[in-house]
């Protein structure tokens, strides 16, 4: 009975971390609606409030692991959830714009440091042959986090002040998640008891076959420095290799971009109504949340190497297929944030095309895409579409289709605000919508893209990084590649245009494709299979000079 507890909370903790993880970043695209309106902020104000959450995170990202080594991942994740409600509150109850910053940046805080002992409280927690589903069960809930987001954006956008409820209604998981982990016991590896409860089967850590293990050999826990993680001792350098290599490759396959161009691709091949924002955004999401259950499935059955590899060979041909194909239909890209409030402003990132701007018309115009509607509770918005991006795909770990979300705005801002029919071109005019098959094959492309991401590069990533280090360094060391993982995701999001600038969108695109093979080369290289096999095991496979 009490396994089978141990397991279901073990579960919800899983689960519920990512929901929250996944909610903060889906959450501020629809409350930036709001936000704008009632503070009056400008395109640089946005950016710096969309940006304070990477902030935060990378602080987590450069104390966390000391904090889960020193004091255990149990009492990391309790802290952070008391960190978030403190964030949340100080969002719910925020009168200016310093506050929200504030907020956002305990909020980001918050959730790096309980993505990271999530995964390594809950991998130690079960059996070799169910890590990878309960592991895998966190990046689900990042995908299910960002669809309830979504959901309560499009709900509380007629509400006066519903940015305050948006904000707000994280606190209910996050209490949650707080009152699950209370009944699970302490960081299991510093268990002095920890033998003895195998053999009782109070708390399934290994298979059968595995029981005796711990009595033939039983496991000491080494004490290591940071430094240790590039030395040559138990084969930490290769570790750390195997580490940054997947979180590396994770971002530089293009991951970060991909979706930018959902809203553009669903249009171009006839979803040109409002609809088509929730189509865009609302459809892809669904699509991760089933490919992260089949990830789920098969993580314990197929093994991580093999989804890894499958999923970058699918990612790889996906990308190269729409890089080939929009050389043959190119599509638009502009930066619109230029005609902002302040016009002293930074640039943003932005996938839509450009619209001309109508001096007879007091309202700032909005990118046509969705349905030829010009909103006035829309100027400058667009500033943040770029950046919310760099949050959607961290700690992998995700992308929110940001731009179907600024057609969602729109369609939001319409109803709340009244629309005016758009004087400008038809959408029909555009040149990229003449290629109706290369477009349908883009499109399609473009979800096999994110199926395989979520199979493989989404969950595995993280699974395997809670597994091959020892568990002396494992917080530190896991939160020192997540560094790597928040920079190279911000380097990949904010030099994309100004890549395409330089050598356009096929070549950008084709190059993700190269970096996707060179990734299957380096997983097939370096990255061993750890399923079924315990912590230990993993740790002892490694430890070999090979």
């Amino acid at each position: 009975g009490r396994a089978l507890l141990v397991l279901l909370l073990s579960a919800t903790v899983s689960l519920l971390g990512g929901l929250i993880f996944g909610y903060e970043l889906g959450i501020i695209s629809g409350a930036l609606l709001q936000l704008q309106t009632d503070f009056h902020l400008s395109c640089f104000k946005q950016e710096v409030l969309v940006s304070a959450v990477l902030i935060g995170a990378l602080l987590a990202s450069l104390a966390g692991g000391i904090l889960i080594d020193r004091h255990g991942r149990r009492r990391a994740i309790l802290v952070s959830n008391l960190v978030l409600l403190v964030g949340s509150l100080i969002l719910t109850l925020a009168r200016s714009f310093i506050v929200l910053v504030i907020g956002r940046m305990t909020v980001g805080f918050a959730i790096s440091v309980s993505s990271m002992a999530c995964c390594i409280y809950v991998s130690e927690m079960v059996a070799a042959h169910q890590r990878g589903l309960l592991v895998s069960l966190y990046e689900a809930g990042i995908t299910v986090g960002i669809l309830l987001s979504y959901a309560l954006n499009y709900i509380f956008a007629d509400v006066d002040d519903g940015w305050r409820y948006m904000f707000g209604l994280a606190i209910a998981p996050t209490i949650m998640q707080f009152l699950s982990i209370l009944f699970l016991p302490v960081n299991p590896v510093k268990l002095s008891s920890w033998d003895s409860d195998c053999q009782k089967g109070l708390i399934p850590l290994q298979d059968t076959e595995d029981k005796a293990a711990p009595k033939r050999e039983p496991y000491q826990e080494k004490h290591y420095s940071f430094l240790d993680l590039f030395r040559t001792r138990d084969n930490m350098r290769r570790r750390t290799l195997v580490g940054l290599g997947l979180v590396l490759f994770q971002q530089f396959t293009g991951q970060p971009n991909v979706l930018g161009y959902a809203s553009k691709i669903f249009h171009s091949v006839g979803f040109q109504s409002n609809s088509s924002a929730i189509l865009a955004s609302v459809g892809l999401g669904a699509i991760k949340v089933v490919a992260t259950l089949v990830a789920m499935a098969l993580a314990d059955k197929a093994g991580r190497r093999v989804l890894l590899l499958a999923g970058c060979v699918v990612m790889a041909v996906s990308v190269t297929i729409i890089g080939l194909s929009s050389r043959m239909a190119p599509l638009a890209m502009a930066r619109d944030c230029k005609a902002a409030t302040d016009p002293n402003a930074s640039h943003s990132l932005t996938q839509d095309p450009p619209t001309p701007v109508f001096p007879q018309s007091p309202l700032s115009p909005v990118p046509p895409a969705s349905g030829a509607v010009q909103s006035q509770a829309s100027p400058g918005f667009a500033a943040t579409r770029g950046l919310t991006k760099v949050f959607a795909s961290t700690q992998s770990k995700e992308v929110v289709p940001n731009s179907s979300l600024a057609q969602k705005r729109d369609l939001v801002g319409q109803s709340k605000k009244g629309a005016l029919e758009s004087t400008g071109p038809p959408l029909g005019a555009a040149p990229w919508t003449q290629h109706t098959v290369l477009n349908w094959i883009t499109l399609l492309s473009m979800m096999a893209f994110v199926s395989a991401f979520s199979i493989g590069f989404g969950p595995m990533t993280w699974l395997v990084l809670s597994e091959i280090y020892p568990a002396g360094i494992r917080g530190r060391a896991f939160a020192f590649c997540n560094s790597f993982n928040w920079a190279a995701n911000l380097l990949i999001s904010l030099s994309f245009l100004d890549l395409i600038d330089a050598i356009g969108f096929s070549w950008m695109f084709l190059l993700y494709g190269l970096m996707g093979v060179m990734a299957v080369i380096f997983i097939y290289l370096f990255v061993p299979e750890t399923k079924g096999q315990s912590l230990e095991e993993i740790d002892q496979q490694f430890s070999r000079k090979r």
